[in-house]
């Protein structure tokens, strides 16, 4: 049988585990706190009918559960934020865990069981390690448990205490970040689930568990089994209208989404939706299926169903909270996205602006608070975007101020700000102070980075754009040339990074006379990772196809251009019936220092009207 190890057993110790017993009327065992040099180690009774179980916030009249993951989502003061139990499933940065209280506990919530006690003080150890750092301790305390369940498991005990400790243990290294060793957990899960009845005490809640970790690890057929075998035992348990449905129904939406099923997630979250109405009122706890489905469906281009829905978030949260709370300035922020996807964008920048009146004299958020900085730039972008670029520039000098006033100075988070800010000036013509705050930028990155770090070469190259509007064009082309360098070896040669300094660094040549014959080469080079990035019918292979048919026009090589010149204005007709919505999307910073193995291009760029070449 399974046992829990406490780290306060020194790791030397952790070896020959020792039961303790006693016999109080009937066999049950106790944790006795003695010194040994054997490690010590916790059995628990067969059939424990409670795992991993906190009282949480009232969910339907029931009890739900505080969900746990990473270190990343623990409060200033290390507590984990309490939400409602549908939104467990929704959080796309850390692993969750969620479980619905069965009807004993329900009826006597301060009883927990051996089990759930030293369950529950595992992962509290585990994540107070990582809080405080100790990163390494926290490997040895799940390393000494998974060593001590594995060896019960090799004898031949594949029960549900089994299975439970695995789960704790797979969450921990979840925490740490350690996908590979998650991986080899879930294998060794896998297998005991699989010869487990669904009549075993809470298995639907490590069902789910198991689930919403295969999320993370983007194993999304093996997610949606879990979560409806979960679902099933749910829906004998507690009918198929009630509300405990929503936690599996909102995780199997969460992972149609992710992979690619748009049409099924909808209709899963309808489904969420449909339940929560027919039991209550329009009430709080329809905001997060709403939103998920607004956000998806906004994503899947249907911006007037996405508008309906994220308005009646914002009534929600005004008849609720009233107007001056936080949460409908967030709700706001929300519909202004959709404005503007729509092309109504005067009513998104009214829309932002008074989100953000809302939330400035709110305790709701604070001012630093990434929201807060997504939304000013987002505003200032669509700013721009419409000609007013004051205002706009206005926005992103308190983004650095802010910054500034709470990083310091010379924080890399300064960088995208001084970009962006850079990008303004730009825009309105006044070059020079947009060198002087890209240098800032640039010098930021060199004490932060070594010199061949591929996120120093967003500086880099948005220096290099605005030394060629300088007509400083030697000055502009060296400064490219490294940014190429750095990230062919960084990204690859047919990376869209790299297609976007090539781009840089042709438009920079032509004006330097350089030889057509190698500006051709170059254009190529862009033209074959655009096709690859974008597809062959895409805009920037159009543009691209352009310059290409130029040069080849200039040096007279007809057998390569007459081709080229027909694809080319098959493409410009078809494009021709294509006509784009006026502010498609937003989000300008995006972080320009995001690395990604695909990269940013420069014409993506250029489609939100951050054109940074002529």
């Amino acid at each position: 049988m399974a046992a829990i190890i406490p780290s306060s057993i020194p790791a030397n110790f952790r070896m020959n585990p020792m039961c303790l017993k006693t016999e109080l009327g009937h066999r049950k065992f106790q944790k006795l706190s003695l010194c040994s040099c054997g490690q010590m180690s916790f059995p628990f009774p067969k059939r424990s009918r409670r795992l991993y179980m906190v009282p949480f916030n009232p969910f339907d009249g029931r009890c739900a559960l505080k969900s746990f993951g990473g270190d990343s989502v623990f409060d200033k003061e290390g507590n984990h934020p309490q939400r409602d139990v549908i939104s467990v499933v929704l959080d796309s940065k850390v692993p969750q865990r969620s479980d619905i209280v069965s009807e004993t506990y329900m009826k006597s919530p301060g009883s927990l069981n051996d089990l759930e006690e030293q369950l529950q003080e595992l992962f509290n150890e585990v994540k107070s390690l990582i809080k405080l750092g100790k990163n390494d301790d926290a490997v040895d305390l799940l390393q000494a448990n998974y060593e001590s369940v594995r060896e019960q498991v090799d004898s031949g005990s594949q029960g549900i205490e089994e299975a439970a400790v695995l789960d704790v243990i797979a969450l921990g290294y979840m925490a740490l970040g350690d996908l590979r060793t998650v991986g080899s957990l879930m294998d060794l899960m896998h297998k005991i689930v699989n010869t487990l009845d669904d009549e075993e005490p809470l298995f639907d809640s490590i069902l789910m568990h198991m689930a919403n970790i295969y999320a993370k690890l983007e194993k999304f057929e093996l997610s949606i089994y879990f979560y409806r075998r979960s679902l099933k035992i749910m829906e004998r348990k507690y009918g198929t209208t009630s509300s405990f449905l929503c936690t599996p129904l909102m995780g199997i939406a969460k992972v149609l989404g992710s992979s690619g099923r748009a049409r099924e997630a909808i209709e899963t979250y309808h489904q969420v939706i449909k339940i929560l109405e027919s039991s209550r009122r329009e009430g709080e706890e329809l905001i997060v299926p709403l939103s998920a489905l607004g956000n998806l469906l906004q994503k899947e281009g249907k911006t007037s169903d996405a508008e309906y829905t994220f308005n009646r978030v914002l009534n929600i949260y005004i008849r609720l909270f009233g107007g001056k709370d936080g949460r409908v300035g967030v709700a706001m922020c929300s519909l202004a996205q959709v404005k503007c996807a729509k092309g109504e964008v005067n009513e998104a920048i009214d829309l932002y602006k008074n989100a953000m009146e809302i939330l400035r004299t709110s305790t709701h958020m604070a001012l630093d608070d990434q929201v807060m900085e997504k939304m000013r730039i987002d505003l200032a972008e669509l700013l721009h975007a419409v000609g007013r670029g004051e205002e706009g520039r206005a926005l992103l000098e308190e983004c650095l101020f802010i910054s500034e006033k709470s990083k310091g100075k010379h924080h890399p988070s300064l960088v995208p700000h001084l970009i962006n800010l850079a990008t303004s000036y730009s825009q309105s013509k006044n070059f020079a102070e947009a060198e002087r705050l890209l240098r800032i930028s640039l010098q930021i990155m060199m004490k932060n980075v070594p010199p061949d770090d591929p996120s120093i070469t967003f500086p880099m190259l948005n220096l290099a754009v605005t030394l060629y509007n300088l007509q400083r064009d030697e000055e502009a082309e060296e400064l490219a040339a490294d940014v190429l360098h750095i990230r062919e070896k960084a990204f690859g040669k047919e990376s869209l990074p790299v297609g976007e300094t090539l781009d840089c660094l042709v438009s920079i040549r032509t004006r330097m006379d350089k030889d057509d014959g190698e500006l051709v080469e170059l254009l190529k080079r862009v033209l074959k990772i655009q096709e690859k990035a974008f597809g062959p019918d895409s805009e920037e292979v159009m543009e691209t196809m352009k310059k290409i048919v130029h040069y080849l026009d200039k040096l007279g090589i007809k057998d390569e251009k007459y081709p080229l010149q027909r694809r080319l204005s098959a493409l410009q007709a078809c494009l021709l019936n294509f006509v784009p919505s006026p502010i498609a999307g937003s989000g300008m910073s995006e972080d320009l220092l995001r690395i990604r193995a695909q990269g940013t291009s420069c014409d993506h760029i250029k489609r939100k009207g951050w054109r940074i070449l002529p």
